[in-house]
């Protein structure tokens, strides 16, 4: 296993995972996870995030690993091994991509030089070419959790365990692949009946559209991540947003707007806190 990277714990991103069987993958990778998902350990997100910012220290900073990584996370599920693949690469040039609406472009130079921007955006175009049906198992969303994400998760999936002495709190949901694709149909049929259109509707069809790529028997898991670290424990143990989001898509079912407004109110303020702490740091 590669020399893990020492490094405080790196916040403040949640994520959302899928878990393919290991039926799912073409030989020879599936041999390739079969071996790894024996090791007697096994890396954390944390140890990802690590290698990931050791790559930014050099003078160029290497804003996307030259080769893809062979890690990833390991689950065991009803005697099933399934496995989701970092693809650290390709998550790199995807987020590449994203950072020009999220930095100003002064900060955004000042990290990563024009020159070195262009450069790796030419290998993302030149890869893809040779790679067009390309996608990660895994998505990133730093200082919040979308609320659409929420949708593939009902609130009796939901784990929390608070910081222990030695250990971290985590806090994530698990879901088999066909209860998140029906959530999210019922969902869409709900909202599009409601509102006909808007940032919700857009975000649940294109989470809907990536679940499509994945097998059957996969399994989503909605990961808070670093999120733990700058919220407070009572906060952590209060949050059950997904029973939030699935009472006010119930409303819309039942055309009480006034309990689906109410609902989603309280998600949004609760979410506003959170990301607002990004300005504060």
């Amino acid at each position: 296993m590669p020399k893990k990277v020492s490094s405080p714990t790196v916040p403040y991103a949640a994520y959302l995972r899928v878990y393919e069987p290991l039926a799912a993958f073409p030989q020879p990778e599936r041999g390739h996870w079969e071996r790894y998902a024996r090791r007697e350990h096994l890396p954390s997100y944390q140890d990802e995030l690590r290698r990931s910012l050791a790559d930014l220290l050099p003078t160029p900073p290497v804003p996307v690993p030259v080769h893809e990584s062979d890690d990833a996370f390991v689950l065991e599920a009803d005697g099933v091994v399934c496995v989701c693949p970092w693809r650290t690469r390709l998550r790199g040039w995807q987020a590449l991509g994203e950072l020009p609406g999220v930095l100003p472009l002064p900060v955004l130079d000042a990290v990563l030089p024009p020159v070195v921007r262009r450069q790796t955006a030419d290998d993302y175009e030149r890869w893809l070419e040779r790679n067009p049906d390309a996608r990660p198992w895994i998505r990133t969303s730093t200082w919040h959790v979308p609320l659409n994400w929420f949708v593939l998760v009902a609130d009796e999936e939901r784990a929390y365990e608070p910081k222990s002495a030695g250990g971290e709190a985590s806090l994530r949901y698990r879901t088999p692949m066909v209860q998140a694709r029906r959530r999210v149909a019922r969902a869409l049929k709900a909202l599009k009946d409601a509102i006909d259109e808007g940032p919700l509707i857009d975000g649940l069809v294109d989470v809907g559209r990536w679940l499509e790529e994945f097998h059957p028997r996969s399994y989503v898991e909605l990961d808070y991540g670093g999120l733990v670290h700058t919220l407070p424990a009572e906060q952590l143990d209060e949050d059950h947003s997904a029973a939030d989001v699935a009472e006010g898509i119930a409303a819309l079912r039942a055309g009480d707007e006034a309990g689906a407004t109410e609902a989603y109110a309280r998600l949004v303020a609760r979410w506003r806190a959170v990301k607002e702490r990004q300005n504060a740091n």
